[in-house]
């Protein structure tokens, strides 16, 4: 299961890779997210009634236990694992997830991708603004890194977005770009 954490979830496949039907692997998904040990994030579209039909992306609630599915047993081999970066964006979701949980109207959250390939890890929904956010395991983040937020922007121009924000291990905030801020992980 911690391989899966920080990917689109696709049933089928999920089946056959641990040898059971997409019905029973799905299901086995919602008990663990009845137990608070994953959750999914939805993908967005425009349209709402497509929300339903697209692939979730699935995240553990607990990177500890990630750790443990994939072997990893220590923070120096953490940063060698070729997960370290799947690892960093679920701890950050569920951190985003978990400090929203105070707001007494909370935001929904989603995922996007394009039929190109650009995508975005979290698109936070409030009060009718969408906030796109890229979690990025680099301290030197540059406008190249915000290509699936800028094509977000212009691919959903006639809704209301806020600017993107890149999440990583950076000292201080900065513009990336001219819609982008790079933000310290550590402000959230």
């Amino acid at each position: 299961m911690g391989a899966l954490t920080a990917q689109e979830i696709n049933y089928s496949q999920l089946g056959r890779e641990i040898g059971m039907t997409p019905q029973t692997a799905r299901r086995w998904l919602g008990i663990m997210e009845g137990t608070y040990q994953w959750f999914s994030l939805p993908a967005f579209s425009g349209n709402p009634a497509k929300r339903v039909s697209l692939r979730p992306k699935g995240h553990l609630a607990d990177t500890g236990l990630a750790c443990h599915h994939t072997q990893i047993s220590s923070p120096r081999a953490l940063t060698a694992h070729p997960l370290f970066g799947a690892l960093f964006e679920t701890a950050m979701v569920n951190e985003l997830i978990k400090q929203a949980s105070r707001l007494p109207t909370r935001p929904t959250f989603h995922h996007w991708r394009a039929a190109g390939g650009a995508e975005i890890d979290i698109l936070l929904e409030r009060d009718g603004m969408l906030y796109p956010i890229e979690i990025k395991l680099t301290a030197n983040p540059n406008r190249r890194m915000a290509k699936g937020i800028e094509a977000f922007q212009a691919a959903h121009a006639h809704l209301n977005c806020g600017p993107g924000a890149l999440l990583c291990p950076v000292e201080q905030t900065r513009w990336v770009s001219e819609n982008v801020l790079a933000i310290p992980w550590n402000l959230i």
